[in-house]
This record gives structure tokens, C-alpha cells and sequence, in this order.
């Protein structure tokens, strides 16, 4: 079996255990965020027109559109923790188009839409971009576009194939390295208006702010731990019961990302996946100066087992991936976010990739949990008689997919037939995952298929090509 270049590259030892001395367990992006004085908890009860459950990306684009829609509307978040602490506040700020986890997916799954869901994924984002501004949202927002990197021979060719029009340039080698300067790199396809950068910490806290201005009532330490619409006609919408008190509302949008699901038909639509990431300490001038990247894109390559990596406001590097990790029984837990032979690997393919840069230190490191679907992007529906509206499954794209499935969920607790709400890719449901032992037995067997397929020029054996045809998989 053939070697990658991270295999064959291996930067000194020295260097790795140097770069992580003294590096801080937790999220860059909520250490950098100002100090706030935090929302109460839900004492008592209350009666509501929409409760929202979770305080991410989805539940804070669900409240400002819904008063946005609404005014009038009496609307709550709920938030078992505090906003934005989980997913979206550990994410890499990588604010991206598509909405189906990529053109090839999309088209495999959806090929009558996948033209339209492609433009409904631009216009998407063109929305996200003119609502930062409208609503000044200080999140660090900049519409850098994306280069996907081919750091293997196989991959030169998988981007030839990618779709080209004026706002998608391919790279060769010569064009690749005056963009960003790694030995790595063999070539690349700039996607110019398909991703934005965001600071994932601001975004959400801003949000937040915004939503809370328009009127949206949130309470943060308020955990919700079931929804009872026993003996209660849909008239009369459903109890969602917390900790610290009980919200009646006549509609209920679930925007619980990875976290189990508050309806039972959806325990095994999706699967906690560990990501990890490491921040390095602002770069010298001397240091950016010997990488280029003066037009600031967010990178990433092409194996399955992917890194991506960008640029933070300050010119701190953000590198992260490769390892996508599931633990037996699906639970999500603080315990797994410190995994120190993941933030090895991460440290030696960092100066692999850039060796001109050995002696940086990595300032942070920190994991967190990607909510994956078996289609690889959000899935939609509702329950209760109409009364609830979800979304979740959105595998690592959620940044700028949520701000759309938000508008879905509001379309359909509404009763609209919507353009969005008609689509196959709202209307259908991905196959779940298997229950434990098979779900590890699966996923693990999936992983190293996909890390064998990486050391063989990327074919895919027998196991990856069955699950391809069954529309099933494993990702982040």
C-alpha cells in the first residue's frame, strides 16, 4: 500500500512536543469573545407562540427570523447551557455555500435538484452576508472563497473534473503556491464566492444580541428534558419542560444539533462524531510572510481523512481534522475532547504542511462533537400533529446551512408551502444508524476503508463502494 505525504514527511519530534507546551484544552473562539454578563434561567412558567430549543446557529437564526417575520410574536430559547458553547463555538468558521455537503453528494442523492439546491445554497449565502451587515453583526465576516488542495497525484486529476465558471479557477502547481506556499501542495481550485470566514464565537454571541433586541426572551443553564403534548389538542401546543420551569407554546422548532434528540423517531438519525482542532499563537510578520496567503482563503485537501485550515482575524493559523472519531455508545462527553495523540497528529501534518514555520506555538486546542447524518447534510421534519419542527444532521457543514433550515422549520410550523419546504431533500428522511454494537462495529470497519483508500490513490474498496450504493456512510 502506497504512503501518503504525511506518512513519508515527518517533521522532528522536538518540534511537535515543543509546539504543544503549555497549549490551553479549549475553544480560541470563546476565550476571544468580550465578557458578558450571560441570560437568567427559566424559573417558573410561562406560556409562548414559539419556543426554541438550543441556543446555536439554528435556534438563534430560528429566533431573529422568527421576530423578523413576526414582531408580535412572543418568542423563547431555551439553552441547557450557555449560547453558542457547543458546536458553534468550537467550529472552523468556515461559512460555506452548499447545503447538501458538497456538489457530489448533493447530485448522488438529489440529482433533479441539485442545480437549484446549488443556486438556493449561493442565494443562502449572499442572505447570511446581507443580514451580517444589516443587522452589524461583529463576527469577522469576510467572503474569502475556499481552495480545495491536491497534496497527492491522484488528486490533480479530481479537480480537472470539478465544475469551472467564473467564480471557480483551477490552480496548478505554480498557481497554487503563489496563493499559499507549502510544499504540499500539487494544485488547487479556488471556489471565490462559495465560503465566507466567520469567527464562530461572534457569530453566535451576536446573534444573541440581535435576538434578544428584537424582543426574543432567552434563557441560558435551562436544560429541556422532555415535550408533552398528552391529552392536549394541537390547538393547544405542547409543554417543554425544563429543570427550572415549563414553557407552553403553541409551536416548538428543535434546534438541538448533536445532542439526543427529544423525539424518539430520531435517536438514531444521528451519530456524535469528535472533531479536533489546533490554534496557533498570532503569526509574525516574518512568518506570514513566508506562507503567503495574502488573499486569506479557507483551505482544505482532499483526502477523506481531510485537514482544513484558515486564517483567524489576528493571523493565527486554525488547523484541524484528519481524525474523525466515534466512541462506542454515542454519548457526547467533555472526557473525549482531550485526545493527545490526535493533537500530535494534527502538530506533525501542521509542519508538514508548512515545515517554514517550525517553532510556532499552538496557543489552544479543543474538540467537539459534529452531529453526522447518513446523508452526510440536515435533514427536516416534523411531529406532534405539526406542533414541532426540526432540523439536525448537518455533518460539519452548519454554518451557513443552519440560517436556511431555519427558514424551513419556520415555513413549516407556519403551514407554508414553500419552495423550501417542497424540496425532496426537506420532504425525505436519511436511513438511521444501526443501534449498538453494529453502529462502532460499522463506523470503525468505515474508517479504515476510508484511511485504506487514502493510502491507495483513493479507490475505494468493496465496503465503501456497498455504502455508496445504499446511500450510506460516514463522515464529518
Amino acid at each position: 500500500m502506497s504512503s501518503t505525504i504525511f506518512d513519508r514527511a515527518k517533521p522532528a519530534a522536538s518540534v511537535v512536543a515543543a509546539s504543544l507546551t503549555g497549549t490551553r484544552q479549549g475553544s480560541f473562539w470563546l476565550d476571544d469573545l468580550e465578557p458578558r454578563t450571560g441570560y437568567p434561567a427559566l424559573t417558573g412558567d410561562l406560556r409562548c407562540d414559539l419556543a426554541i430549543v438550543g441556543g446555536g446557529y439554528l435556534g438563534l437564526w430560528s429566533a431573529v427570523l422568527a421576530k423578523q417575520q413576526n414582531p408580535a410574536a412572543r418568542v423563547v430559547l431555551l439553552e441547557a447551557r450557555t449560547v453558542g458553547w457547543a458546536a458553534s463555538g468550537r467550529n472552523g468558521g468556515f461559512c460555506e455555500a452548499s447545503l447538501t455537503h458538497g456538489e457530489d453528494n448533493g447530485r448522488s442523492r438529489w440529482p433533479k435538484e441539485i442545480a437549484r439546491l446549488t443556486e438556493l445554497g449561493n442565494e443562502n449565502l449572499d442572505e447570511i452576508e446581507r443580514a451580517v451587515a444589516a443587522l452589524e453583526l461583529d463576527c469577522d465576516f469576510k467572503r474569502t472563497g475556499a481552495i480545495d488542495l491536491a497534496v497527492e497525484e491522484h488528486q490533480i486529476e479530481w479537480l480537472r473534473e470539478q465544475t469551472s465558471d467564473e467564480n471557480t479557477v483551477f490552480l496548478d502547481e505554480s498557481a497554487v503556491q503563489a496563493e499559499v506556499t507549502s510544499p504540499t501542495y500539487l494544485a488547487g481550485v479556488w471556489h471565490r464566492r462559495s465560503n465566507a470566514l466567520v469567527h464562530p464565537g461572534k457569530l453566535a454571541a451576536e446573534l444573541a444580541r440581535v435576538a434578544a433586541e428584537l424582543g426574543v426572551e432567552i434563557f441560558e443553564h435551562s436544560l429541556v428534558h422532555s415535550i408533552d403534548t398528552a391529552g392536549r389538542r394541537p390547538a393547544q401546543g405542547a409543554r417543554v419542560v425544563t429543570t427550572g420551569g415549563t414553557v407552553t407554546a403553541d409551536k416548538t422548532a428543535l434546534a438541538t444539533n448533536v445532542f439526543p434528540s427529544l423525539l424518539k423517531r430520531n435517536k438514531l438519525a444521528t451519530v456524535p462524531v469528535y472533531d479536533y482542532v489546533l490554534m496557533t499563537e498570532p503569526l509574525e510578520p516574518s512568518q506570514l510572510a513566508a506562507i503567503g496567503w495574502q488573499n486569506r482563503q479557507g483551505l482544505s485537501d482532499l483526502a477523506n481523512q481531510f485537514h482544513y485550515y484558515r486564517l483567524s482575524a489576528d493571523n493565527r493559523i486554525l488547523f484541524g481534522g484528519y481524525d474523525a472519531v466515534y466512541h462506542y455508545g454515542g454519548r457526547v462527553r467533555s472526557g473525549y475532547e482531550n485526545r493527545p495523540e490526535t493533537f500530535e497528529k494534527l502538530s506533525r501534518h501542521f509542519f508538514t504542511t508548512f515545515p517554514q514555520l517550525a517553532g510556532v506555538r499552538f496557543s489552544h486546542k479543543w474538540a467537539g462533537a459534529i452531529d453526522t447524518s447518513t446523508q452526510f447534510c440536515a435533514f427536516f421534519g416534523q411531529a406532534r400533529q405539526g406542533r414541532i419542527s426540526y432540523a439536525a444532521g448537518f455533518t460539519g457543514l452548519g454554518v451557513g446551512a443552519t440560517h436556511f433550515a431555519a427558514k424551513v422549520m419556520l415555513d413549516q410550523l407556519a403551514g407554508r408551502t414553500t419552495e423550501r419546504t417542497e424540496l425532496a431533500m426537506v420532504r425525505g428522511s436519511p436511513l438511521s444508524f444501526p443501534p449498538e454494537p453494529i453502529a462502532s462495529l460499522g463506523i470503525q470497519a468505515t474508517r479504515w476503508a476510508l484511511n485504506r483508500a487514502d493510502h491507495n490513490r483513493g479507490k475505494r474498496n468493496v465496503l465503501l463502494k456497498t455504502l455508496d450504493a445504499l446511500g450510506l456512510g460516514f463522515d464529518s
